[in-house]
């Protein structure tokens, strides 16, 4: 008789789910308030003006506007959420 069990399912099935990180909503695109702009786990992008950072360093909307990804203090990626208007003045190149 066998001592040792058929290693078979048993030892399988223990890989974890993806956890669908990254971008979710890109440079120059309309957001709404309260929409989720980039998952992450630490801070690969930093929250900027009008952006969150929830405790899974989830990065969120505070207001409607156009997502801005800019470099930031010590030039770390920062998101920002900017009305139409400043993001079009942002975009336009200056002389």
């Amino acid at each position: 008789m066998a001592h040792k069990k058929g290693v078979g399912s048993s030892k399988n099935g223990r890989e974890s789910h993806s956890k669908r990180l990254g971008v979710k909503i890109g440079g120059g695109q309309k957001i709404i308030a309260g929409n989720i702009i980039v998952r992450q786990r630490g801070n690969r992008h930093y929250p900027g003006v009008n952006v969150a950072q929830g405790k899974d360093d989830t990065l969120y909307a505070l207001t409607d506007g156009v997502v801005y990804f800019h470099r930031g203090k010590f030039n770390k990626s920062t998101v920002s959420v900017l009305s139409e208007e400043a993001y079009a003045s942002k975009q336009t190149p200056q002389a």
